[in-house]
């Protein structure tokens, strides 16, 4: 038996550490399993390390590629692939025609929310050219852009609602397309606020409802 102290182990079971200071018997006894925490440490950084996402095996674009007959890498789209949300169904919705006619009717009602909406659409998208009022005096005119013609001229008044979906999807004269901007359901926003302001130019009294008409200022 050895007696206890503060720097000494005292052990009856194993002879060979009596007198040993236990911090080293601690520290010795922990060797093993640093080394081992630090060889699996090292291991799983290395196993991160393969090429295998950097080489992986793909084309780069316009490369030609042995396996096609016509050695081309980027393959043109099956036949009848349609981008989802693309489908586009609705001749009229998508088109502003029925059974390729020009149409003059909606392909919704219109009601207050939709006109809110086209006032919006037609306030951004149309007023810098064609005026608030459709008058075509918008400020890009008064700085020199090429005048459209007044939304209130006969000519266009008497126009079906189709012939304006069209114009604003594919562009007429100076003016450019707008269906890259302007989604289908707005641009027939903007053409049913565009029969607002014409209807709004060359209305009676007799056109406001009987409950408005307390509201008009003689």
């Amino acid at each position: 038996m050895t007696e206890v102290t503060e720097d000494t182990a005292v052990t009856t079971e194993d002879p060979k550490r009596a007198g040993v200071p236990a911090r080293l018997c601690a520290s010795v006894s922990s060797v093993p399993f640093v080394s081992f925490v630090h060889v699996l440490a090292v291991a799983l950084v290395f196993s991160g390390c393969r090429q295998d996402m950097h080489d992986q095996p793909k084309y780069r674009p316009m490369r030609e590629a042995a396996f096609f007959t016509d050695v081309r890498s980027a393959r043109p789209l099956v036949e009848g692939t349609v981008a989802r949300g693309h489908l586009r169904d609705d001749e009229l919705l998508y088109s502003g025609k029925v059974n390729g006619a020009v149409a003059a009717v909606f392909p919704f009602r219109v009601d207050a929310t939709v006109m809110a909406r086209g006032r919006e659409r037609f306030d951004i998208f149309c007023a810098p050219c064609h005026g608030r009022t459709g008058q075509g005096d918008g400020m890009v005119v008064l700085r020199g852009y090429r005048r459209p013609p007044s939304l209130h001229q006969d000519r266009l008044r008497d126009a079906p609602a189709g012939h304006f979906f069209d114009v604003i999807t594919n562009g007429f004269g100076a003016m450019p397309e707008y269906a890259t901007q302007v989604k289908a359901e707005d641009r027939w926003a903007i053409v049913a606020y565009v029969r607002a302001l014409q209807l709004s130019g060359h209305a009676t009294l007799a056109d406001v409802p009987p409950s408005e008409r307390d509201r008009i200022q003689p």
